[in-house]
């Protein structure tokens, strides 16, 4: 096995005995990173040199005993949303093409403490606002499966930087599925934990109601041991829930035995492609042949998920965004005359075309005499949306869905109908407007050997749960 093949828990595991070091891992990485990064583009920020000088500190540490943590020595990618002090940080944007941050997000900073070693910042939608890495201001990323395909968004470049090996394991966001789909699509697991698990201080908010921070990794074993080190009260976060139950990697128990498993009728209709289908559905075979109780049910509300979502998650990005106007930071338009024509050129020409549509969508649904007609009557259908959930998992421990309607989509087919690309987002958000944990773990591919991914969402607070039925899924197919 080559370095490159070890997952973050067994390369962590590696250093540690002495079998390799953190700057042979990293220097691993970099190879890989020039040999492919020119056609999959899943970095914003790669600094060789910095990222090897850091490596060589924290073998330095290991190796005097002072670095023992969880990931000590393991190559980390951070997506470009996520504050790094002294680094880039740009969303993707132009108008944060030259923001370099003063501090760290606490996820950031807790992956640090455990030992993990940054390579860079990764390629994401502007301002995380998009289903496929298309709409970032520095290239669109492709996915490592078929670089004819997306690579899914708005963590695409996170997704595809751990498939590419580009990167042991990667820190994405999740507003709407931006991590569970991409790792859908790149053939990944990714995570977004219960609301309020992982600090979002340091996080560029888009919906700050809806933000998650979570792990893009390999397997579920390196899953586990990622929300391990950033799930943690956070008083610097005003959400930031006090958790006595994060030690996630006591759940990677091989047993389904017992725990129920409900299956929405409502997510296998119509618009759902028949192989995603058909690999979710003996995903839940497997589970049940493993001992657990699996059964079909109706889960309600579904068709209003989307128009809830698309109201709150604008209107939250239209407060979130107003402070992006060119005085204290950022970019700033040139030749402008007087204070309102500065604001109006540097927003003009700083944001990409998908931003302006949800701020304009934000800002319209929130003006006077909209307000009550449409952000409001949004968060009801989001409390009906908790509300049906709720009803599902007083009968059963986890629901089984798809991610995605389909499997990755060509490179622009997305871009020509927004509509189209907003409903890719059906099986996902719900999970977001309820606060739920959801989990994405490789089920199988297509007749064009396209990454599925199957989603298992959870009660609030249900992590781990969710970490022993995918990891017992997990270990069943490598087992055949």
């Amino acid at each position: 096995m080559g370095l490159l093949d070890m997952t973050a828990v067994e390369l962590a595991k590696a250093i540690k005995e002495g079998k390799t070091t953190a700057v042979e891992a990293m220097e691993a990485v970099i190879a890989q990173i020039e040999c492919t990064e020119s056609e999959y583009n899943c970095y914003v920020t790669f600094d060789k040199e910095a990222a090897l000088n850091e490596a060589k500190e924290a073998q330095k540490k290991i190796e005097a005993g002072t670095l023992n943590g969880l990931l000590a020595g393991v190559p980390v990618a951070i997506k470009d949303n996520m504050c790094t002090e002294g680094v880039l940080t740009t969303c993707s944007s132009k108008i944060l093409e030259n923001f370099i941050p003063q501090f760290s997000s606490e996820a950031v900073i807790r992956l640090k403490e455990a030992g993990a070693v940054i390579i860079g910042k990764t390629n994401m939608d502007e301002f995380a606002m998009g289903s496929t890495t298309e709409t970032s201001a520095f290239g669109v990323t492709k996915n490592p499966r078929n670089p004819q395909h997306v690579p899914g968004g708005s963590s695409g470049g996170s997704a595809a930087a751990v498939a590419a090996n580009e990167a042991f394991c990667a820190l994405g966001s999740d507003t709407g599925g931006s991590i569970r789909q991409p790792a859908s699509y790149c053939g990944v697991v990714g995570m977004k934990p219960t609301y309020g698990t992982v600090s979002r201080y340091g996080l560029i908010a888009y919906g700050s109601s809806l933000d998650q921070i979570g792990p893009l990794t390999k397997d579920v074993a390196d899953c586990a041991a990622i929300m391990e080190v950033i799930a943690a009260h956070d008083p610097k976060d005003s959400t930031s829930i006090k958790r006595e139950d994060t030690n996630f990697t006591a759940a990677l128990v091989n047993d389904v035995k017992g725990i129920k498993i409900g299956i929405p009728k409502d997510y296998f209709g119509e618009g759902l492609d028949l192989e995603v289908k058909e690999a979710v559905l003996k995903a839940a075979e497997v589970l049940k042949e493993k001992g657990a109780i699996v059964e079909e049910f109706d889960l309600s509300l579904v068709e209003y998920a989307i128009p809830a979502y698309y109201t709150i998650a604008a209107a939250e990005a239209s407060s979130n965004l107003e402070r992006f106007d060119g005085v204290k930071y950022g970019y700033r338009a040139k030749d402008c005359e007087g204070l309102h024509n500065m604001y109006k050129k540097t927003r003009s020409e700083g944001f990409g075309a998908e931003v302006k549509r949800r701020i304009m969508l934000g800002s319209f649904v929130l003006s006077s005499g909209y307000y009550d007609a449409y952000y409001l009557k949004a968060l009801r259908v989001k409390a009906m949306i908790k509300k049906a959930f709720d009803a599902a998992f007083a009968k059963y421990d986890v629901i089984l869905a798809p991610v995605a309607p389909t499997t990755a989509p060509k490179l622009g087919a997305s871009l020509s109908d927004p509509i189209k690309m907003y409903l890719g987002d059906i099986y996902t958000i719900s999970v977001n407007l309820a606060g739920l944990p959801g989990i994405s773990v490789p089920c199988g591919n297509d007749s064009k050997g396209l990454p599925i991914g199957v989603q298992m969402i959870g009660n609030s607070f249900s992590e781990k749960t969710l970490i022993q039925t995918a990891y017992t899924y997990e270990q069943a197919r490598m087992e055949v």
